[in-house]
């Protein structure tokens, strides 16, 4: 796919049910510049209000994206901004060109992660106004390992720097960190991204030797420290040698019910003599809704050819009651007409339990692809998204060449 087709995705991917005003307040619509207190300092994004009559739409913007808030609801000086999916919500007070507040997010029952939230009407800058010239340029692919303690992990940055500004992103082997935008200041860099549920935050500066290394916040306390040395052939493991299937086994199996407790298997006749797409996915998973976000315009336009997707859902609660209404809302959002059951928890030891003839469940999402005789073909982890560019247009040629391959088998 071309640049200008990932970009369209990135731009159409979250679509807003509704935005809800009942105000006699002085909201001013146009761009705001928010910012996120993190651990790591301030945490900005982009911020932009919209207003038909007396309804409101927001979007967070990160680079070339917008992500659209589900509901924008104003009553007198006061804003809430929700993101009813991933159970997250800003709340604020707005006085003249300011807001003040909070951002939270549900983690467990009623408990609650939060961080000081603040924006500023009309400024466009991500962390710094000035137009000064930077001392480096990080354009192109860095070799990337994070550390957390004696953990770490290799990853692939590649970053994209016109004059002092940067866009980017991090490969991962179990996916991206999405859209990253920043800057860079004098032989510094800084990026930063929020999703409404996930806040990640990079800072880091070029040594003498031309390596990068900084350090990495996530959410409300997570830190990681990284480094970076250039390196235009850096690249992960194949994706589809991480999860495999167990000796012996040369297909999957499961029962598991769908959001109104019907059971659903791969043994149900609508899967029968055709290509199946299995999706590991959980609802709060960012990189699992980019995924979605592909797979359910994809499936309406070649559901004809003989093709099936069903989604396993590993979600907080294993209990339908509670983790149903997420389910149906995320079914809701992306417009999703294939089957999406509950499989289990988020938890990747007790994810794997239930998917017993495979290796385990290395990370969400993952894709298994089946031919019609019921083999399994491929199993690929992870989901490199718009955000990586052309990764994300070679993972899209190598899905449809393989469905093309297996349709006509």
């Amino acid at each position: 796919m071309k640049k200008n087709v990932v970009l369209l995705l990135a731009i159409l991917f979250w679509i807003p049910f509704s935005g809800v005003s009942q105000s006699d307040s002085k909201l001013k619509t146009g761009i705001w510049r928010a910012v996120l207190q993190s651990k790591g300092g301030e945490l900005p994004f982009g911020l932009e209000l919209n207003q038909t009559g007396a309804t409101y739409t927001a979007f967070v913007r990160n680079g070339a994206e917008r992500l659209a808030f589900d509901n924008v609801t104003v009553k007198g000086d006061s804003v809430r901004l929700t993101l009813a999916i991933f159970e997250a919500e800003i709340r604020a007070k707005v006085d003249g060109n300011t807001m003040h507040g909070i951002w939270r997010r549900r983690r467990t029952g009623q408990n609650y992660t939060s961080l000081p939230f603040s924006a500023r009407h009309g400024l466009t800058y991500r962390f710094t106004p000035s137009a000064q010239t930077p001392k480096i340029n990080v354009t192109g692919t860095w070799a990337t390992t994070f550390r957390s303690g004696a953990d770490s992990t290799v990853s692939v940055g590649i970053f994209h720097q016109r004059g002092n500004k940067l866009t980017g992103t991090f490969l991962t082997t179990t996916g991206d960190y999405r859209f990253l935008e920043g800057n860079v200041l004098g032989d510094s860099l800084l990026l930063s991204t929020f999703d409404g549920t996930h806040l990640y935050l990079f800072k880091a500066r070029r040594k003498p030797d031309n390596t990068l290394e900084g350090g990495f916040w996530s959410g409300e306390s997570g830190y990681e420290s990284w480094t970076a040395r250039f390196d235009p052939k850096a690249k992960l493991p194949d994706a589809t040698t991480l999860t495999y299937l167990k000796p012996g086994y040369k297909t999957i199996a499961f029962t598991f019910p769908d959001v109104n407790g019907k059971p659903v298997s791969l043994t149900d006749a609508r899967f029968k003599n055709k290509v199946v797409v299995v999706q590991i996915l959980g609802s709060w998973c960012p990189n699992c809704m980019d995924e979605t976000n592909f797979l359910s315009p994809w499936y309406k336009k070649n559901k004809n050819r003989g093709v099936e997707i069903v989604s396993l859902a590993y979600e907080k609660s294993a209990d339908l009651a509670e983790s149903a209404p997420m389910l149906k809302r995320m079914i809701a959002r992306f417009k999703i007409d294939y089957p999406v059951v509950l499989a289990g928890t988020s938890v990747k030891s007790e994810a794997s339990k239930t998917l017993p003839m495979l290796n385990q469940v290395v990370g969400f999402p993952t894709m298994i692809v089946i031919d019609k005789k019921g083999t399994v073909r491929q199993i690929h982890t992870g989901f490199t998204g718009p955000g990586t560019g052309k990764y994300y247009d070679e993972f899209v040629e190598d899905f449809n060449r393989l469905i093309d391959k297996l349709v006509t088998e």
